[in-house]
């Protein structure tokens, strides 16, 4: 496949499912050994597995889309000046969750979207550990894929009164989120998961919210974003409007939600938390 500016989202994904797996097996290859761990200027951890999957993620799509640029999480300082002019790119997150794999809890992923026009319209979350793969393209709906088995379509649930599902992080918790969760006014079961994981148990009907109050980055969103929306849910910013990629010169993303039901007031409870 020759121009990724032509090609249609969903007759990449099965191209990029097959990339998402080759980085997942570069990864665990690092994790059965006693691998070192450095640390970026921002403290945050970096293993030989991020960058052994990046490599992987980056020849696969130069192999299917060389038009396309690529921002990753480990090449990722491109001038806004030369990535403003981009209207369809590969994101990618080699290694989503890189304090999961040095403590080798399992709860890490490979990250990989395609965006266009500032929006995720491809998107796939593959758990290398389990080889579990959730994925999507704009219009196609959003799937989930076990070893040995079928694809099965995935669907966001309707919140039930009594008692919610929230998603919350392994590693990053808040002062914030204890208070949001008071202001739900209901039972709530918290679910503590790494990676972009969380936005995918809510993409599935497995939690109702992923509220995330902290630093995230674009990589870390883009192709959870995707898979979400595709299942007919939304991952939004605090005044509710879906996140925009690649609009500014920080990667950085605002606060957002991930939730699966609009009905729900989510709108009331984050007007108290200011």
């Amino acid at each position: 496949m020759s121009s990724g500016e032509a090609a249609l989202p969903a007759q990449l994904l099965e191209a990029v499912n097959k990339i998402a797996e080759a980085a997942a097996k570069r990864i665990m290859e690092v994790y059965a050994t006693d691998f070192d761990v450095e640390h970026k200027a921002d403290k945050s951890p970096l293993t030989e597995a991020d960058m052994a999957a990046h490599h992987t993620i980056v020849q696969g799509l130069k192999e299917i889309t060389p038009d396309l640029p690529i921002l990753s999480e480990e090449s990722a300082k491109i001038t806004f000046a030369e990535r403003q002019q981009w209207q369809r790119y590969w994101l990618v997150d080699p290694l989503d969750g890189t304090r999961e794999f040095v403590k080798r809890n399992g709860e890490f992923t490979v990250n990989i979207a395609l965006i266009d026009n500032h929006k995720p319209i491809l998107g796939v979350v593959y758990v290398p550990v389990t080889g579990v793969n959730y994925y999507a393209s704009i219009d196609t709906g959003a799937f989930k894929i076990e070893p040995n088995q079928s694809a099965t379509r995935i669907t966001t649930r309707a919140c039930p009164s009594d008692r919610l599902i929230v998603a919350g992080s392994r590693s990053h918790g808040s002062p914030q989120l204890e208070k949001f969760l008071a202001l739900l006014n209901m039972e709530v079961d918290v679910v503590s998961i790494g990676s972009s994981l969380k936005s995918c148990l809510v993409a599935e009907g497995k939690a109702d919210i992923y509220p995330r109050f902290g630093l995230t980055s674009e990589w870390d969103t883009a192709a959870a974003q995707c898979v979400v929306e595709q299942a007919g849910g939304y991952l939004t910013d605090m005044e509710l409007k879906p996140l925009r990629y690649n609009t500014k010169e920080s990667l950085l993303n605002p606060h957002f939600l991930v939730f699966g039901d609009a009905n729900k007031e989510w709108a009331n409870y984050l007007a108290q938390l200011i």
